[in-house]
Order: structure tokens, then C-alpha cells, then sequence
């Protein structure tokens, strides 16, 4: 079986500075797979680059099996993948439902009314808000919106970049939980998150990322058990 996406031997650089050196993982369809590591470590590089906001020094991304790391972004998008990004990116002088057709505009099917009625389904604050502007929100608020942003695409793989960051934990359960909700319907998802417990807690398998490598990856629940991986990220000692 071809895996939904596959970075293979991945470097990136700003410049000559190199961001990310040599990263390789998988992602199966339906999976959760979570991206672990300290800030700094290039993951958030590496969703950029997957989704065709960065051009790779070198490696390659596939796809479904098909080559997309020489793909403009727009492509990319069409082809299947969504990013949510770091800070929400939101319109914030935009209704909900201006930002969420936005999140829609690669589509060509006649389906986007229906999927923004499920976007309202799935938070139904912002069904009850949607002529409201986007910058009146709160953070919460704000992240369902990117979150329904991203999924108005239809993407067969959702990335995910820091979604809990500045949240309540209240507010952080919910987004964890309705992250489990998109995989139960069919969405494959890409996460990078600073909550390394509860990244791996919900994910099929994890990668750990340390200065641009990817030096540790297992089931998620294998990764929380690891001694090294509960000392550098889980914020134990021995």
C-alpha cells in the first residue's frame, strides 16, 4: 500500500540558514500523525513546505504517490491538501461565511453549501455567528473558523499547525476532540503541536523532530512511554 503522503530525505533552507535536514515520514490515510519537537526544530517549515508555501533545497513529497514538492501551492490545495496554520491567518474583517467560502474557492462542485452547513454542524457557534466578523472572536472561536476554513477544500490530509496554541485547556480538549471527530469522517491528519501529550495521546503514530532530523517516530502511544521522549517533551525528569 502507497502511503497518503511521504516526505522523503527533506531539507530546507532560509537562505543559508538550514531550517530542516533531512526529515523522512509517512502518513497513512486515516491516520492522526503527530510532529513532535522543540520550537525551532523545523516542523512548522516542513508543513509549509508540504503544502507548497516553501520550495524544498532537497528530498521529495509525494502524494498519493505523485511528486508535488515542484507544485505551486494552489495546486496543491486542488490536489487534496489543506493548512491550517500557526496563528489562525484568519480575514479578520471577513463575516464566518466570507472566510469559509474562501476556504472553498479551488472547488468547482456545486457541494459547498452543503459542506458549510457541516462546518456549522460540526461548531455551532459560528452557524449562529456566521455574518459576524472573524476578528470579533475569541481564540477558541477563531480556531473552529480556521479549522472549517481549511475543511470547506473537501482535503483528503488536513495539516494542522499549533491549533491548541493560546487556548484555555477547556477550549483545547474541544479542538482535540473535534480533531478525532474529522478522522472518524474520514480526514487524514498531519499535526504539528506544542502539547506533546496530548499529541501523542491521540495519534496513530508520532515523529520526533530535533534540529531539523527526524530522529524518533512510533505509535503515539509508544512515543508517551519512551524515557526520552517523556524527559524532552513531557516535561519529566528521571
Amino acid at each position: 500500500m502507497t502511503a497518503l503522503l511521504e516526505v522523503r530525505n527533506l531539507s530546507v533552507a532560509y537562505g543559508a540558514i538550514e531550517a530542516v535536514r533531512d526529515v523522512s515520514f509517512t502518513v497513512e490515510a486515516g491516520h492522526i500523525v503527530s510532529l513532535i519537537g522543540a520550537n525551532g526544530a523545523g516542523k512548522t517549515t516542513t508543513l509549509r513546505t508540504i503544502s507548497g508555501l516553501l520550495r524544498p533545497a532537497s528530498g521529495e513529497i509525494l502524494f498519493q504517490g505523485k511528486p508535488i514538492h515542484a507544485d505551486p501551492a494552489h495546486a496543491i490545495l486542488g490536489e487534496g491538501i489543506a493548512h491550517c496554520p500557526e496563528g489562525r491567518r484568519l480575514f479578520p474583517r471577513m463575516t464566518v461565511e466570507e472566510n469559509l467560502q474562501l476556504g472553498a474557492y479551488v472547488r468547482k462542485d456545486d457541494g459547498v453549501e452543503a459542506d458549510m452547513q457541516r462546518v456549522y454542524e460540526l461548531f455551532p457557534v459560528l452557524g449562529e455567528r456566521r455574518h459576524n466578523k472573524a476578528g470579533l472572536f475569541s481564540g477558541g472561536e477563531q480556531q473552529m473558523l480556521a479549522i472549517g476554513r481549511a475543511m470547506m477544500s473537501k482535503p483528503r490530509l488536513l495539516m494542522l499547525d499549533e491549533p491548541s496554541m493560546g487556548l484555555s485547556p477547556i477550549m483545547t480538549q474541544r479542538i482535540f476532540d473535534t480533531i478525532k471527530e474529522l478522522q472518524s469522517l474520514g480526514t487524514t491528519i498531519l499535526l504539528v503541536e506544542q502539547n506533546a501529550l496530548a499529541a501523542l495521546a491521540l495519534s496513530d503514530h508520532g515523529y520526533v523532530i530535533d534540529l531539523g532530523r527526524t530522529t524518533l517516530d512510533g505509535p503515539g502511544h509508544d512515543l508517551l512511554a519512551d524515557q526520552r521522549v517523556r524527559d524532552a517533551y513531557l516535561g519529566e525528569a528521571h
